[in-house]
């Protein structure tokens, strides 16, 4: 499973969007040093992209750890966004942010940005549930936590596909 952390470098956010085609991500974080990740909310990949084309809310990394307290966007600015601006110019973005060792050093604060409200599911959550979840609420993906609310996986729509032709055939063979 592809997560992000709070703070996550430039660097490693591009070769994550260069190289996968995910719609959405959980971000975790470490509550205390010597604890595990844990599940903190999700991002949008449209988001992520419409962070990255505004470099200057890129930070150096502290000692102290902390980010400036200021939020250059809304969340509903980041959130509002609907689709990809330019593909070509994401593209050389990306690559540039890659390839350029500077951005190696540099960071984003997603804090501010994250859906803190997603939706998560236990691991043994009945799958049936989940489907009903997802059809209910309308999701594209749904992250899958243990006990300690740690991500083990995330459930897309996709997973759940032959779930619905399934239920359909069932109606359609039950007897009236």
């Amino acid at each position: 499973v592809r997560v992000l952390h709070l703070k996550e470098n430039i660097a490693s956010l591009a070769r994550l969007l260069a190289s996968t085609s995910h719609g959405g991500f959980p971000v975790v974080c470490r509550p205390k040093p010597d604890h595990a990740e844990v599940f903190q909310g999700t991002i949008k990949r449209l988001e992520l992209c419409m962070l990255l084309e505004n470099e200057h809310i890129f930070e150096p990394e502290r000692n102290d750890k902390s980010f400036s307290s200021s939020h250059p966007f809304s969340y509903e600015k980041v959130t509002s966004v609907e689709k990809l601006p330019n593909l070509s110019h994401l593209t050389m973005l990306l690559n540039r942010y890659t390839t350029d060792p500077r951005y190696q050093q540099l960071f984003i604060n997603l804090e501010p940005y994250i859906n803190k409200s997603a939706m998560s599911v236990q691991a043994h959550f009945s799958l049936q549930r989940t489907y009903i979840v997802f059809r209910t609420l309308g999701l594209r993906h749904l992250t899958v936590v243990d006990p300690q609310n740690r991500v083990v996986g995330v459930i897309t729509r996709k997973d759940l596909m032959p779930f619905p032709l399934e239920e359909r055939l069932r109606l359609q063979l039950a007897p009236q």
